[in-house]
Formats: C-alpha cells, sequence, structure tokens
C-alpha cells in the first residue's frame, strides 16, 4: 500500500504535463475539422481505412477523455484557480464597546475641550506667516476661557512679544492676539483679543475677546490644594499648533519651585508626565472629574521637547491672581521685602541650619519694624543675619518654601517667622525666636 501510494506520488507530476498536451493536441484536432470539413473514407483492396487526419483526430478525443478522467483523480494542488475577491478580503470583526476607563476620558474631553482656546500673539501673526510643521514660533499658545464674559486665561510669556514691544502705559486695551474659539456646531471662529492685564512675576495673563455667549464655556475651577501625588490629570491645549490635543498622566510631584519662561520663581507648582510641549504653554491641566487644577506652564528639557517633566500653575495661586487682573489690571501680592542669600553664601558664612538666610531687609519695611535682622557687615567681618527655618508652623528650607507660605495671606494679614539667629558664631550663641510680621504689598 504505501509503495503503490509512493508510486502515484512519483508518476503525477509526469502525468500532468502529458495529459495537458494530448489535451491540447486534441482541441487543435477539432478545430481543423471545423475548418476543413469531415474527409470520405479511401477504399484499398477491399479494406476500408479512415483519413489519417480524422484519425488523428479520434485520437486526439480519447487522449483528452483520458486525461480529464486522469484530472479527475490528480491532487487540488494539481488544478488550483486563481482565488475570487470575496475569498481574499478577510472578515471585519466589529469594535467593542470602550471601557469605563476610556468612556470617562472620553466624556471628560469632549466636556471641557470647548473651555480650552488657541492663542497666538499678534506680532507673531505680522511678523511671519504660520506654517503647519514641527517649528513653533514663541507667542503661539494655549488659554482657558475663565467666565462668560470673554475672560480668557493664559501665560505672561505667551504674549511676551507683543508685551516687549509696548510700554505699560499703552497696554489698556492694546489689542495684542487672536483667539480660536471652538463653537458648539464644532466649528472654529476667530476672535480679536484685548489685554486686561499681566502679572510677569506668576507668569499669568487675561485677555478678552468679544465672542457671542454660545463661543463662550468657561471650565469649571477646582482646588489645587487637594492634589496628590499619583493621581490622573489631562492636559489639553495646542502642542506644535495641533488644537485641542489631549494628553494624559499622572501627578509627578507637588509645590516645585518653577523658574518661569519670563525669569520669575513660582511657588506650589504641579509636576506631571502628562506631554506637555511647546504650544501647551497656557493650557488647562485637569483633574479625573474635569475640574481646572492647573495652568500649563513650562517644561524640563534639554531638547525643547517633552521629556516626561511638566509643570503646571497651581489652580489656587491662579484664583487669587486673575481677579484682581480682571478688577484692576495688576495684581497687588503679598511680601515680606526681603532678600534671601545664595545657599554658597550661607556655607561660606558658616550657617548649618536648614533654612533660607536673610541677606538684606528693604528700609522701613514691615519686616524691619518686626526686627527682621539682615546679613551684615561688622568689625570682626560679616555677619549673618536670621535664618527663617519656619512660618506659621510650616517647614521652610527654601526660597520656595518661604514664597508659597506668603502667597497663603493677603496683603495686611500677618505671618509668623521661625528664625535662628547667631548662625555662623558659636553655638551656644545660637537662639530661636518667633518674629511676627505684618504683610505688606510686594515691592
Amino acid at each position: 500500500m504505501v509503495v503503490a501510494s509512493a508510486v502515484r506520488a512519483a508518476v503525477a507530476p509526469r502525468l500532468v504535463p502529458r495529459a495537458r498536451d494530448r489535451a491540447s493536441r486534441g482541441e487543435r484536432a477539432i478545430r481543423r475539422v471545423a475548418r476543413d470539413g469531415d474527409a470520405p473514407p479511401v477504399l484499398d483492396g477491399g479494406a476500408s481505412h479512415t483519413h489519417p487526419r480524422r484519425r488523428d483526430v479520434l485520437a486526439s478525443l480519447a487522449s483528452a477523455a483520458s486525461a480529464a478522467a486522469l484530472g479527475s483523480a490528480l491532487p487540488a494542488w494539481a488544478a488550483l484557480a486563481e482565488p475570487t475577491l470575496s475569498e481574499v478580503t478577510p472578515a471585519v470583526a466589529p469594535s467593542p464597546a470602550l471601557t469605563a476607563l476610556e468612556q470617562g476620558t472620553v466624556s471628560l474631553f469632549e466636556r471641557s475641550t470647548r473651555s480650552v482656546v488657541n492663542v497666538v500673539d499678534l506680532t507673531v501673526l505680522s511678523g511671519q506667516a504660520m506654517k503647519s510643521g514641527a517649528v513653533v514660533p514663541e507667542g503661539n499658545g494655549t488659554g482657558v476661557v475663565w467666565d462668560d464674559q470673554g475672560h480668557v486665561v493664559t501665560n505672561y510669556h505667551v504674549l511676551g512679544a507683543i508685551l516687549g514691544v509696548t510700554p505699560e502705559n499703552r497696554r489698556a486695551d492694546l489689542e495684542c492676539a487672536k483667539v480660536t474659539l471652538l463653537g458648539p456646531d464644532g466649528r472654529t471662529k476667530t476672535f480679536s483679543a484685548t489685554l486686561v492685564g499681566v502679572e510677569r512675576s506668576k507668569d499669568l495673563a487675561v485677555i478678552k475677546v468679544n465672542a457671542p455667549k454660545e463661543f463662550l464655556a468657561p471650565a469649571t475651577v477646582g482646588v489645587s490644594k487637594n492634589v496628590r501625588v499619583g493621581q490622573a490629570v489631562f492636559a489639553i491645549g495646542n502642542p506644535f499648533g495641533f488644537d485641542h490635543t489631549l494628553t494624559t498622566g499622572v501627578v509627578s510631584g507637588l509645590n516645585r519651585t518653577i523658574q518661569s519662561q519670563a525669569g520669575s520663581l513660582i511657588s506650589g507648582g504641579i509636576q506631571t508626565d502628562a506631554a506637555i510641549n511647546p504650544g501647551n504653554s497656557g493650557g488647562a491641566l485637569l483633574d479625573a472629574s474635569g475640574k481646572l487644577v492647573g495652568i500649563n506652564t513650562a517644561i524640563f528639557t534639554n531638547t525643547g521637547a517633552s521629556a516626561g517633566v511638566g509643570f503646571a500653575i497651581p489652580v489656587d495661586l491662579v484664583a487669587r491672581v486673575v481677579p484682581q487682573l480682571i478688577e484692576f489690571g495688576r495684581v497687588t501680592l503679598p511680601g515680606l521685602n526681603i532678600t534671601v542669600a545664595d545657599p554658597n553664601v550661607s556655607k561660606q558664612l558658616g550657617v548649618r541650619a536648614a533654612g533660607v538666610l536673610v541677606q538684606s531687609v528693604a528700609p522701613k519695611s514691615a519686616a524691619e519694624k518686626a526686627g527682621l535682622l539682615p546679613t551684615r557687615r561688622a568689625l570682626g567681618g560679616i555677619v549673618a543675619g536670621d535664618v527663617i527655618v519656619g512660618a506659621d508652623g510650616a517647614k521652610i528650607t527654601t526660597e520656595g518654601d518661604l514664597v508659597a507660605a506668603v502667597e497663603l495671606h493677603q496683603v495686611g494679614e500677618k505671618i509668623t517667622l521661625r528664625v535662628r539667629r547667631g548662625e555662623g558664631g558659636a553655638e551656644e550663641d545660637i537662639k530661636e525666636l518667633d518674629v511676627v510680621v505684618t504683610l505688606e504689598p510686594a515691592r
């Protein structure tokens, strides 16, 4: 049985071309008969012979019949046919329903995206044509709709170009930007925006667009003091000019001191790994419920693109600054009106305590009246001033910690500073005491 199978397997490849050859000869013979007609029989010595051409036709027909019979017994690969379109078209599986997590993210974006707008500095528009691609000029950023009166919050540095060429006494009602809003029908429309007020030290600016109410969808303002490391956050902005882009991540750190692009220090910053790229500045950082918890402002990067370390101004600070900008056009921030020494200076003076060394105190300031001592020159050399190690019971180790503690207050309120006096001298001469300072407008 095995031998017979082997023989068939060996013979089959040789039979196929022979059968096809016979079938071809039969077909050619039939065509010749159809062309020349049937030939009469020839008598030779009483024997009847068929015309050779007809004899070939009959032989060919017999061969074709044998080949057809043989072909039916050949394996399937011997007579493969070209597949049809329906045979090569794969079945399409229906898309599964969104998971609860995906549906939550989609709903958050759809609810919040109209609260985020594109802001372009007028000097950018006049200086060069906007091009698609990866190059985004400074001044192309994002903003957040603050209220239904048309106020939009963005970063100071987004408008830095036009503010840099406009004197402060000419900024009132300055047409400074073009703002693109998303309408309820999904279409965008661009409006001119005028300047309301700026606070460079906090990298915040407020502009106003004269747009119909249906184009204004104010963001829901949350509370940043309740934000926790590890919770999910969502950034919406216009990175590289791609409008209404959503990126997701978590809160990576809290109470970061941010050095903004405007050059100032911002305390209490929220660190996130949600991708924040050029063009995201001034955009919204939202919690999982869609509430605004921060205004995206900066990234830590060596390349200019997101490296997974982004920062946002906490919304609690934004909520204190923006109403003043809207009402007065400027902000009166509380301050101690002191300067602090560089940490290297503290080390050189022999300061051992972890805190902030007071370098100077403004003359006739509330801090001077309260008795806060600056670093000063004496007969024996330079004497270290007071070292602030606490404020209202909170530990102070950096300048950012001190700024954050002060900004929790309003002008006219008191703050209690815990200081170490005598640092840099003998240990037995060091003493700790509380100094109560009435906060005044920052100079």
